[in-house]
């Protein structure tokens, strides 16, 4: 059975794992971690098999990149569920993840093996994932923005999802910054400069502003909770603008980091 036809049956197993185990969590907590780690390791294990299917990194088209985000999400979530003893974010972080490998499955990869000559550089991994495991911890504490924008200020609820969206923007910044510098290195070592104000370096900085300026706002306005929620919600717009957005903007054909379709 080739990608094309085991696919849907992989990433299906992994999407009703989560569900059940969503569902049996509150009830049987063994039993509900059990199943959600399981579908996690399911969709890991579909990523290692095209990743030798193909003898490429499965990284080079959008679809690509939201199987990985699919699977790093609930980790991102469960890491700082762990540290910090919250379960709830995994009630965001896992139907977000369903949500990008639903997408996937209703419009299958073609699954090509070429790899672009730019691309064969051994920081194309490094550089791809410390950015998509970025975009999990930063959708994660877009979550806890929500969460927390329907609760009172000054609510235990409220002041939890402030703590857990702090955390996460916190790691997801440390990664963000290794992928601009990652992607810095490798451009002079592809193109012979650091910094070119390509369209996606441009929207790349963006993000990476954006999430420094919530940092910052943070530290001046620690007692601001919904500003820094409406902080959240922003940055993570700017976000998905120059994950997805850049592709379909006319400043697209202008850039050599668009990825394909």
């Amino acid at each position: 059975m080739n990608l094309i036809q085991s696919f849907p049956y992989a990433a299906g197993f992994a999407l009703f794992s989560w569900a059940l185990g969503l569902v049996v969590f509150p009830r049987k907590r063994p039993l509900g971690i059990a199943l959600l780690s399981l579908g996690t390791v399911a969709l890991g294990g579909l990523l290692a098999t095209i990743w030798l299917t193909l003898e490429r990194p499965p990284l080079r088209t959008l679809g690509e990149t939201r199987l990985w985000y699919a699977f790093m999400l609930p980790i991102a979530a469960s890491v700082v569920c762990l540290r910090w003893k919250m379960v709830w974010p995994l009630y965001y972080a896992i139907p977000l993840a369903g949500v990008f490998l639903g997408i996937n499955l209703a419009h299958p990869e073609s699954w090509d093996r070429t790899l672009m000559p730019a691309l064969r550089s051994v920081l194309f991994v490094p550089h791809v994932l410390a950015y998509l495991l970025a975009y999990a911890f930063l959708s994660a504490a877009f979550a806890a923005s929500v969460r927390g924008w329907r609760s009172p200020v000054g609510s235990d609820r409220c002041e939890q999802a402030l703590e857990f969206a702090d955390r996460s923007v916190q790691i997801g910044f440390a990664f963000l910054t290794l992928g601009l510098c990652i992607g810095a290195i490798w451009a002079k070592e592809a193109w012979g400069h650091y910094w070119a104000w390509d369209p996606k370096e441009t929207w790349a900085l963006l993000t990476w502003l954006g999430y420094l300026a919530y940092l910052h706002f943070r530290l001046q306005h620690p007692l601001q909770a919904k500003g820094a929620f409406l902080f959240l919600s922003a940055a993570w717009i700017v976000l998905l603008l120059c994950w997805f957005g850049l592709n379909h903007m006319p400043i697209a054909d202008q850039s050599v980091h668009t990825y394909t379709r």
